[in-house]
């Protein structure tokens, strides 16, 4: 045993540290319940108002502390004073501050981690309600993200993409993957599961300059004499069927004439849509196959008065801005 604190084994914590002290952030110190969870990249540029935090020996003033980088750049530290931080890597901070504690600690060996983003930027993209780009301040979630965004549309898909620069490591989520340039992780979170608190582990951290993006949902029609017509977002299925759809519209209206209802349906490559007759009667009472819908078809159900309408009016009928619902379930 080492009676004083002269006799620690000096080469063991130096290997410790400097084998350290190529990584980022938490990754770097693994272990030490004080510091941040955040994998931050030793390239990490520094930027005003970013709260750091170090680790490390002989340095009390220092340790297990934060400090704020000013907006004009600099943090103000105990012994070494005002020192600039703005426009540097964490590596290279680490750096100028191990050498300004030099005049006061023999062989300083501080470990710099980012405690809070307050200077990065985070896009939301797609089906939210206020899309844009967002400044992050603090530790930010997924649905933080979203809520500053603004929430979800009516026509919000089932998953949330998430790109992620490659210098930030690979998204901790099971199904990330590494994009072939290699420049960015990609994944998926899906809606229901992080909303519904189903796998919180996938409510994830945001790093600087991921995007977010939320694709529309694909959804199927069903208008004309229906109790609730609208649009409905296709869920885990690619498909669903037209008594399947008729169900979600709370089945026919007291005026509705089943035999003659059409799906229309525009096929790949094509301009106009094709009209498929369809007997809802028929399909109702048991005596003909149900029949299969895909994503962009319109069911209509015309009433006994208004047998026939134009495709081109019942594509203008679910365009956007005819303020249509669109239901999700």
């Amino acid at each position: 045993m080492w009676s004083t604190r002269s006799e620690l084994p000096w080469q063991l914590v130096l290997i410790v540290v400097i084998g350290t002290g190529l990584l980022g952030g938490a990754e770097r110190v693994a272990g030490q319940d004080s510091l941040p969870t955040m994998n931050v990249p030793s390239t990490y540029t520094l930027g005003p108002n970013d709260q750091i935090s170090f680790w490390g020996i002989d340095a009390d003033e220092l340790v297990n502390k934060q400090f704020r980088i000013d907006p004009e750049g600099d943090v103000s530290l105990p012994m070494v004073g005002r020192l600039r931080a703005a426009g540097l890597t964490i590596r290279q901070f680490e750096e100028v501050l191990n050498k300004q504690l030099s005049a006061y600690i023999r062989e300083p060996h501080i470990v710099v981690t980012i405690a809070e983003f307050r200077s990065q930027p985070v896009s939301v993209v797609g089906a939210v309600k206020a899309p844009g780009t967002y400044q992050l301040q603090g530790r930010k979630t997924v649905v933080e993200m979203i809520s500053l965004a603004g929430g979800f549309r009516e026509d919000a898909g089932n998953t949330i993409k998430i790109t992620r620069e490659i210098e930030w490591g690979k998204i901790p989520l099971s199904n990330a993957s590494i994009d072939p340039g290699h420049k960015f992780s990609v994944a998926e979170v899906r809606i229901k599961e992080i909303l519904e608190a189903r796998n919180p582990q996938e409510n994830i951290l945001m790093m600087p300059h991921d995007v977010i993006t939320v694709p529309r949902g694909e959804l199927v029609y069903v208008i004309g004499d229906v109790k609730k017509a609208g649009g409905f977002i296709l869920t885990e299925r690619s498909n669903m069927s037209v008594l399947q759809a008729l169900s979600m519209a709370e089945g026919l209206g007291n005026t509705a004439n089943a035999r003659h209802s059409k799906i229309l349906r525009l096929e790949s490559g094509q301009e106009q849509r094709t009209e498929i007759a369809v007997n809802l009667k028929k399909i109702l009472d048991g005596t003909s196959n149900d029949v299969p819908l895909q994503a962009g078809d319109i069911l209509f159900v015309p009433g006994s008065t208004a047998k026939k309408a134009g495709v081109r009016t019942l594509e203008a009928m679910v365009q956007v801005g005819t303020g249509i619902a669109i239901w999700r379930y």
